[in-house]
């Protein structure tokens, strides 16, 4: 059995049961009316500066059988379009299995997926979302997938690749882990960000990788956040909600030099 050790439990998030289940329900608000979607935008930091703002979104959804979590490879290696191969992921909450159906579904006759687990053994992006799904639907399953491609063609066809099999199964749920901009002041940040959640906003996955490309804002995630546009649209999406807008000077105090974060339901 081939199980995913979590990579940054004790930094990112603590790494007790116990300490884990606090901070959680501290961050996440559980709506009195969940929502079913195809889509959730969600952060990817630190608990202490983007937990709140990803349980706010978490919180608002219904989680459904499988989340596919599309993230960032911070360690450029491995295959464009990685999805995992491991059986469980391994969080202080205990064990979650992927779903081995849906991997082989997306993998097999792909133009663009192929399995590698080594992309995402440490890659923090996916991990950090993971607690969440377990807190809120511990029977749910996972399909991790770390995206490095940065060529438009291909994120749209791998999203539209989802997107027809979302279209299928409605029991699904994509996950864009992305933060926003990195190391600007405040003021400025949210300026630039406002230019990539407007293309959000307008479900324009093209828009999006045009204005970020362009414009230089550092979101992270504008790859993931590309593909998920795609795939939902491809299922029949309609609408975009904000939650949440935030950044880590909320935490530390330093406006002059933030991360930003941003959550967002796709209908």
């Amino acid at each position: 059995m081939n199980i995913r050790k979590p990579a940054v439990a004790g930094t990112f998030y603590p790494g007790s049961k116990a300490a884990l289940e606090q901070e959680l329900a501290e961050y996440v608000e559980i709506s009195a009316e969940k929502k079913k979607v195809l889509g959730l935008v969600s952060p990817h930091a630190g608990y202490v500066y983007s937990g709140s703002c990803a349980g706010k979104g978490f919180g608002m959804v219904e989680i459904p059988g499988t989340v596919i979590i599309l993230g960032v490879n911070h360690r450029s290696f491995g295959h464009d379009f990685a999805v995992d191969g491991s059986d469980y992921w391994h969080t202080p909450l205990g064990d979650i299995p992927l779903d081995a159906e849906l991997r082989t579904k997306i993998v097999e006759g792909s133009r663009v997926f192929g399995i590698d687990s080594a992309a995402g053994e440490e890659e923090h992006s996916l991990e950090v979302q993971v607690p969440f799904i377990q807190y809120l639907a511990p029977e749910a399953k996972i399909l991790p997938i770390t995206v490095s491609s940065h060529d438009l063609r291909d994120l749209t066809l791998a999203g539209k690749e989802i997107g027809a099999i979302l279209q299928d199964n409605r029991d699904l749920l994509v996950v864009a882990s992305t933060d926003m901009t990195h190391f600007l002041d405040a003021e400025t940040a949210k300026k630039q960000d406002q230019k990539a959640i407007d293309r959000i906003l307008d479900l324009d996955p093209k828009g999006l990788f045009n204005v970020v490309t362009e414009e230089r804002i550092s979101m992270c995630g504008m790859a993931p956040t590309v593909m998920m546009l795609a795939a939902a649209l491809e299922a029949g999406a309609k609408k975009v909600e904000s939650v949440c807008y935030t950044n880590s000077g909320e935490a530390s105090g330093d406006y002059d030099r933030v991360v930003a974060y941003y959550s967002a339901l796709v209908y």
